[in-house]
């Protein structure tokens, strides 16, 4: 598992349905190979919709942050390459698989089918069950790692990643829930 190459993932959002009509305004990705970051990926995108007012009190991004800021069609192709065939990890992954899918079917797009991903907070739930709340901010509490900054792509990237790695060091035995791009949409 440690040899092979991972990409850590984190979307911020003008909201909470990438169906309903939510985009992605903040991407940021970490490589990492043998446990330690080799590269990363970073940028604000221009969701061409208003962010919600909710969106912007967990973020912090605001209307005026991404105005001059990429779209999501110079930015996802770019991902795409970063990407690779490398291994997606992410906690709650479902939630930026699901906004990744909806942007990138916006551009006739997709996401490799064979695409495997990891979920920190579905490791956690079987590493270390009984937790009163799997959150990204609990989690890192519980592992007694520092948060710096939350709500931010790329903080939640490094905070994710750690997690990553300390749930990884608490165990070698717990079978880690993989998923295909096929059993994930």
């Amino acid at each position: 598992m440690q040899q092979q190459e991972f990409v850590v993932l984190d979307v911020e959002t003008t909201g909470l349905s990438p169906w309903g009509g939510d985009r992605i305004v903040e991407i940021a990705a970490l490589k990492i190979k043998n446990l330690k970051p080799v590269s990363q990926f970073y940028s604000l995108i221009n969701p061409q919709r208003e962010i919600s007012w909710g969106a912007f009190q967990v973020n912090g991004i605001s209307q005026m942050m991404v105005e001059g800021s990429p779209l999501a069609a110079e930015v996802l192709p770019a991902f795409l390459e970063f990407l690779g065939e490398c291994h997606l990890i992410g906690h709650n992954i479902q939630f930026d698989l699901g906004f990744l899918a909806s942007e990138l079917a916006l551009l006739g797009l997709n996401l490799n089918e064979d695409l495997v991903t990891l979920d920190t907070m579905s490791m956690a739930r079987r590493i270390i069950p009984g937790l009163s709340s799997y959150s990204l901010s609990n989690l890192a509490l519980s592992l007694d790692i520092e948060i710096t900054q939350q709500h931010r792509a790329m903080a939640d990237v490094y905070l994710t990643f750690e997690i990553f790695r300390r749930l990884l060091a608490k165990t070698t035995k717990t079978i880690l829930p993989v998923r295909s791009a096929k059993e994930r949409l």
